[in-house]
């Protein structure tokens, strides 16, 4: 699958002229290249692209004498071969010429068609790039590999109705002929070919500029303009930051951020041109939530922190991909943390490690770093491992170094490799040359203790290896459970690999280098300590009647307490829950219930953790015994077990009932306090809480008599639109505001609310017209598969729909990306009975080479088991447990 090494472009000559009536693009492609060895071929990347002529052009100049190329295509390796009649000159200068035409995509990759209404109902076309991972061929033939850095001068032909954007800056526009522009586009820097971009349109746009001098500019349809400032006064501060943070300029004179009518991800950082869903950048002054304001937040700043990781620094192959995905999803929590402090984001960091861990507690995780080769593995590499584990793991190793000393060995990075390629190791070898502050370099390299510092603050550690430690957490899938036994003053520590569904892991020698942190009873001042072996004890200064480890949840492994550890801290939490943070308690709650998975905690002691809630009042905790609890009745709705169901969601809402009852019908408050109220009055509507169910009711009439133009608190507009999809009359109107919606959190909430009706019909309608795309556009279908396979009446027709429509989705969304994987596991991981499990494995090995291969089906194949196995053991107890915990409330 790889091209040779030894042609190397240097510079592309783009010229792309689309037809948006026609649908089609041609274009020349000249790419100067040089061979460091003598061959008459030349073999490059083009997908679904007709060549009409290629030729070659020895040295530099236009004047030179053109020579045919015999071309040969090779369209499952989605290479072309270009041959010469006699072998190219080593170390001389080259061109190639090709010409070429090809379709507009229909899916959301390579140069792809998107359309959008207006608010007279107009539909108009554009076209937009999308190339990472492997599209860039699928616009104009290329080395489309990322090592393969080179200068893009890019021409693009348009109709005078129409605006080009791209990387660079416009610097001319020429008429070529009646009624055609061609619009000339300044040389880019060196970078790869997956971040090339440009777009044909009639957006209209916003700009402001940097303290530094760059032009940011926010681009949209013209109907919804309107909702780009905050993106812009985003995107100024966060690039301000970035420069200031990595002390390395933004090297472009301008940074467009463009929302896309149809976009299959979140967003793109293309450098120079970062593409958005609609959704990930505009904000509705009026209509959007704060979960909204948050999401732009964290996007705008994922693309902007891409600008050097990434762009400016790149992976030399898709094995590394983390080295992009990871560090920019740690970026936007130590960015969005200093310019927008009032979001509080480092209150869900952690959350993003319990997702990552949910993934690679299974037996069929990757390493971080991992060997891929053919365009379907590399799609599957954009996943929570590398984005969200590959987040946690260098936080982990942010908070053992400390952050001025991570800091440095970041920048150290990005100066050193600036317009370079990358390998895992050249970051830890960066970050090895850095002492922890405190210490004192020498010149052999290594690091001394300072006599005065103070050493509780500190590791204890013999020396700081940096890269052996890493390792451990890049080159093996899983993490470690640390499990604690207090004897006296003595705590032993035991580390092994976690793994669900096994109760006693099969030895399998993985050991890891584990930043252990813990706080007691006695101290809150937090206890260091990095464990390199199996086992280890730590003394501690005097007897506790509690221990807490992993503080804060920095640290990327789960822990347990032997003996009544567990009951200690289940006290903690009943009698003063705010002796520790509010990580700390959620982390306990994830824990607890990560323990009854292997059989070391019982489900009976995990439950009673949980009852401290009724006195819980922040957003993670309450959200973590969420994440932890409906999934259990989400498995009994899928078993005819509605008795216990029914008795375990009355618990749940027994539980929460006295924070319920506080939350005002209003938009008051924090961002978090804004995202708990809507959280929680959604569950109290959904669950048919009856005093949240009258007030719903109350507001959905008043909506819907102002024929949906009152504005309602956005915070309550979910609970609201959910009650009032219940009924046909309610939800008819609903769609109906749908179609004409110029909010995306609006249509975001609508969409929500109709895949819980209780109608199968509407539901199946509703699947169909998502995949259809006219009214509801097909970037949707995915959420809307997965909320519909988690319907209880609605989740065998979304099973039965993704069977049915397979290779239709997969030419879509690509065989292996991360849409598939989500709608693959949304209808499938909530099964919990043999014939099911028997349904999924005969369906999907029935695809062979068209999907039974793929990690999704893998991790879905194992979860299903593992319910299997947990209902078998834990349904009769859970059963029991909430009968007793009712007579206790008598």
């Amino acid at each position: 699958m790889r091209l040779p090494e030894h042609i190397i472009p240097a510079h592309y000559d783009l010229m792309i002229h689309a037809n948006l009536t026609t649908l089609t693009f041609g274009g020349t492609t000249q790419i100067e290249i040089t061979a460091s060895e003598p061959t008459s071929t030349i073999i490059l990347h083009s997908h679904h692209l007709q060549v009409s002529k290629a030729t070659l052009r020895k040295g530099g100049g236009e004047r030179q004498a053109e020579e045919p190329l015999r071309v040969l295509e090779n369209p499952p390796q989605e290479q072309i071969a270009l041959l010469a009649s006699e072998p190219l000159v080593v170390g001389l200068p080259y061109t190639i010429v090709i010409d070429y035409t090809g379709n507009l995509s229909e899916s959301f990759h390579g140069f792809y068609k998107s359309t959008y209404r207006t608010k007279e109902g107009e539909v108009r076309v554009l076209a937009s790039t999308q190339f990472e991972p492997t599209a860039a061929r699928m616009a104009f033939p290329c080395f489309d590999e990322p090592a393969f850095k080179a200068s893009f001068l890019i021409k693009i032909r348009r109709e005078p109705r129409h605006l080009a954007i791209s990387n660079m800056p416009l610097v001319k526009s020429v008429i070529v002929a009646e009624g055609l522009i061609e619009d000339h586009f300044d040389v880019t820097v060196k970078m790869s070919t997956y971040l090339v971009a440009f777009i044909v349109s009639d957006f209209k746009s916003v700009s402001k500029m940097t303290k530094s001098g760059v032009k940011v500019s926010v681009y949209a349809v013209p109907d919804k303009i309107n909702q780009a400032d905050y993106a812009l006064d985003a995107a100024v501060t966060l690039l301000e930051f970035y420069e200031d943070y990595f002390n390395i300029p933004y090297p472009l004179p301008k940074q467009d951020l463009a929302a896309i009518p149809d976009f299959q991800s979140g967003a793109m950082e293309n450098w120079g041109l970062t593409t958005y869903r609609e959704s990930s950048l505009l904000f509705d002054a009026e209509k959007s939530s704060a979960s909204s304001k948050l999401g732009i937040t964290m996007t705008v700043s994922h693309e902007l922190a891409h600008q050097w990781f990434g762009n400016l620094v790149t992976m030399e192959w898709w094995n590394d991909l983390w080295l992009n995905e990871g560090f920019a999803k740690f970026m936007e929590f130590v960015s969005v943390s200093v310019t927008h402090p009032e979001l509080k984001v480092e209150e869900y960091f952690f959350g993003k490690c319990f997702d990552a861990m949910e993934v690679d507690a299974l037996n069929s995780s990757h390493p971080v770093s991992t060997p891929v080769e053919n365009p379907a593995q590399i799609q599957e590499m954009f996943d929570e491992v590398s984005y969200e584990k590959g987040a946690c793991i260098l936080n982990m190793l942010r908070d053992y170094l400390g952050a001025d000393a991570f800091k440095s060995g970041i920048v150290k990075y990005l100066q050193k490799y600036s317009y370079k390629n990358t390998k895992n190791e050249d970051l830890w070898n960066s970050m090895a040359s850095i002492c922890p502050t405190d210490d004192t370099q020498h010149m052999d390299g290594f690091c001394s203790r300072g006599e005065h510092s103070s050493s509780t603050v500190h590791w204890r550690r013999e020396g700081l290896d940096v890269k052996t430690m890493m390792n451990t957490w890049t080159l093996q899938k899983g993490f470690p459970l640390i499990t604690i036994t207090v004897r006296g003053r003595n705590v032993h520590v035991k580390q092994e690999y976690y793994v669900k569904g096994v109760a006693d892991a099969p030895e399998t020698g993985l050991l890891w280098h584990v930043p252990l942190t813990f706080i007691t009873s006695k101290s809150d001042a937090v206890q260091r300590f990095l464990l390199k072996t199996r086992t280890d004890v730590l003394i501690l200064p005097e007897e506790v009647e509690w221990i807490k480890f992993n503080v804060g949840m920095n640290g990327y492994y789960i822990v347990h307490y032997e003996d009544d550890g567990w009951d200690s801290l289940t006290g903690l939490l009943k009698g003063t829950h705010t002796a520790i943070s509010s990580n700390d308690r959620a982390s306990l709650i994830n824990n607890a219930f990560q323990l009854v998975s292997i059989g070391k905690l019982s489900i009976e002691k995990a439950l009673d953790l949980t009852l401290y809630l009724k006195h819980e009042t922040e957003i993670m905790p309450v959200f973590q015994g969420l994440n932890e609890l409906i999934p259990m009745y989400k498995l009994m709705e899928k078993r005819e077990m509605n008795e216990v169901e029914t008795q375990f969601k009355a618990f749940l809402i027994r539980l929460l009932r006295g924070l319920i009852d506080k939350q005002t019908w209003t938009d008051e408050g924090s961002v978090s306090e804004r995202m708990l109220r809507s959280q929680l009055l959604l569950l109290a509507c959904v669950r048919k809480y009856q005093p949240c169910v009258q007030k719903a009711e109350g507001y959905f009439r008043q909506w819907q008599e102002a024929g949906g133009n009152l504005s309602l608190p956005n915070d309550v507009t979910l609970a609201v639109f959910a009650v009032g999809a219940q009924t046909l009359e309610g939800w008819d109107f609903l769609y109906s505001k749908y179609q004409s919606s110029l909010s995306s959190t609006e249509k975001n909430q609508i969409e929500f609310a109709l895949c819980i009706s209780q109608n199968k019909e509407k539901l199946q309608w509703l699947l169909d017209q998502s995949f259809k795309g006219d009214v509801i556009k097909t970037q949707e279908f995915p959420d809307i598969l997965r909320a519909i396979g988690r319907n209880p009446v609605g989740y065998p027709l979304a099973w039965q729909f993704l069977r049915e429509n397979w290779n239709k989705l997969v030419q879509k969304f690509e065989l292996g990306s991360n849409s598939i994987a989500y709608m693959v596991t949304g209808t499938t991981n909530q099964f919990s009975t043999r014939a099911r499990l028997e349904e999924v494995k005969e369906f999907f090995s029935s695809l062979k080479e068209n999907g039974s291969q793929l990690r999704c089906v893998q991790q879905t194949i194992e979860t299903i088991e593992e319910n299997i196995r947990w209902m078998d053991k834990n349904f009769d107890k859970i059963k029991a447990w909430l009968q007793n915990e009712q007579l206790n409330l008598l």
